[in-house]
């Protein structure tokens, strides 16, 4: 049946090119010859063959005749012919054959990490088609401490050596009152540059979905981790958005609470008022004021505002103030009738 390269990267057969990565990246590290002293015959062939795996399944067009032909059909019966990474041979006017060579473990192992050796000695002695082989370190210089900063650990300058990843790539993302109010989802289309399995530089686009939490604040950011552009022996930026108010009509935030002014005349401002409101959620409120309504009079609904992230079925309170408007003159009438009727202390 041959091996099983899915399997041996522990992956799904559907495993994406960012799922090869992630386990080859971690077995690599895992079974490295010189991460295993006392175990290094099996650690060497365990890592022969996930080099192997790693090689055919990033590789499209060979993962396509494994997944037909299998391991034998890869490495010597007809694929069909043209396929990148083979060799033909056989007589003429025969059937042409196909032959994939593994390339060294090494070589697959310092081109995916970005240099020749993360331990700071040439990679390449011994250990037939893997290149691995007993003192290729030497001074001891391949202890614990250098794996754990390769890999993202504390220890040890080898750390230096580590693919970099680039700043984060941040945009605005103007959203409006409502659809922090109610929660939505928006799609964003995105192009970036990629690295192909066969190393060459492409673009892609991609709908990345956006689900906006209700209650949400300017300034909350959303991350898609490595969704920057690619390049060799680079690790790809973050794409980060941030969230932004787009201006309401009505109602400004304050908080978690909602503002809005009310214009009023003055006789509505002394004899009571009801105030009329349509909320982002479109329902309608009606609200009843009796009291007399000075200019820094500030009338309180409570859980009308926003909702609070944390705790979505709360909410703050809805705040309305008043625009009072005066009259520009008054007739001798009106003046001796509100004389009158109010006090003049």
């Amino acid at each position: 049946m041959g091996v099983d390269y899915y399997k041996t990267l522990q992956v799904d057969r559907n495993a994406k090119d960012d799922d090869l990565k992630k386990a080859y990246r971690k077995l690599a590290m895992k079974w490295h010859p010189d991460k295993n002293p006392t175990n290094k015959k099996d650690a060497e062939a365990k890592f022969k063959q996930i080099s192997e795996a790693y090689e055919v399944l990033c590789d499209p067009q060979k993962r396509a005749v494994y997944d037909q032909y299998g391991e034998e059909g890869l490495k010597g019966q007809v694929p069909p012919p043209g396929a990148s990474g083979f060799s033909s041979y056989g007589s003429s006017g025969g059937p042409t054959a196909f032959h994939f060579n593994p390339r060294s473990a090494d070589s697959i192992f310092s081109e995916f990490f970005g240099f020749s050796s993360p331990f700071g000695s040439a990679m390449g002695n011994g250990m037939g088609g893997s290149g691995m082989g007993p003192g290729r370190f030497p001074g001891g210089i391949f202890g614990e401490d250098i794996f754990a900063s390769f890999a993202g650990g504390s220890g040890g300058e080898a750390s230096v050596h580590a693919p970099q990843k680039g700043a984060p790539i941040e945009k605005t993302l103007p959203c409006r009152l409502e659809d922090l109010y109610k929660g939505a989802s928006k799609r964003m289309k995105i192009s970036r540059d990629v690295v192909n399995a066969s190393g060459r530089p492409t673009t892609m686009e991609e709908i990345l979905t956006i689900d906006i939490k209700p209650g949400w604040k300017k300034g909350t950011k959303i991350t898609f981790p490595e969704k920057g552009n690619e390049h060799r022996n680079v690790i790809p930026s973050d794409l980060v958005f941030i969230i932004d108010e787009k201006p309401h009509s009505v109602f400004k935030r304050d908080g978690n609470d909602l503002v809005t002014t009310q214009k009023i005349s003055l006789v509505e401002a002394l004899t009571g008022c009801t105030v009329q409101l349509t909320t982002l959620d479109d329902r309608s409120l009606s609200i009843p004021i009796n009291t007399i309504i000075s200019p820094s009079h500030e009338e309180v609904v409570r859980g009308e505002g926003m909702p609070i992230p944390k705790e979505p079925s709360k909410k703050g309170n809805l705040r309305i103030k008043f625009n009072i408007k005066f009259p520009t003159k008054l007739t001798s009438e009106q003046k001796t009738g509100i004389k009158r009727l109010l006090p003049s202390s």
